[in-house]
């Protein structure tokens, strides 16, 4: 596996992972599958060297697995704190690539210029809390049937580890 940023040829792969998390309603709180065209603003936003978007490439090149460095909110102040997205690729799950992106984010953030990482997990992805957990996130938020997906109130845990020296 290679680990490398994103680039614009790879924006189709990063949807068709990102589209097939939809239908789990474990991961996102989109509803319905997002076009390239519609994530080319998400993209462009991930070219400044702060907020990289990085993908997972198997020993054939396919794009196995992508992270997102994502603004947290857009004051100054905040510059330093990113929200980080993980998203694998169904035939890939499962083999740790998860964990290995995380530890990547963990490894560089603090030179990309972040001293804290969140991440944004519904209460009901157990997996995705677990591994969060495991490299030392704590849960830092909980947000209350906060997003419903097909009729059902779902809770939003926001974890989050300070990360550098």
């Amino acid at each position: 596996m290679t680990l490398r940023d994103a680039t614009a040829a790879d924006l189709p792969a990063i949807v068709d992972i990102y589209n097939s998390t939809i239908a789990s309603r474990m991961v996102t709180a989109d509803l319905a599958p997002v076009t390239v065209e519609a994530r080319r603003p998400w993209f462009d936003a991930h070219q400044n060297p702060a907020r990289p978007l990085w993908v997972l490439c198997d020993s054939a090149g396919t794009v196995a697995a992508w992270l997102s460095f994502d603004t947290f909110y857009p004051r100054a102040a905040y510059d330093g704190t990113a929200m980080i997205g993980i998203y694998v690729a169904p035939s890939h799950r499962r083999h740790g690539l998860g964990r290995r992106l995380l530890v990547a984010a963990l490894e560089r953030a603090p030179a990309l210029g972040h001293h804290s990482l969140l991440g944004y997990i519904f209460g009901h992805n157990e997996p995705s809390l677990r591994l969060f957990e495991a490299h030392g996130f704590a849960r830092w938020g909980h947000l209350p049937r906060i997003a419903i997906l097909d009729g059902v109130a779902r809770d939003l845990i926001i974890v989050g580890r300070h990360v550098g020296p």
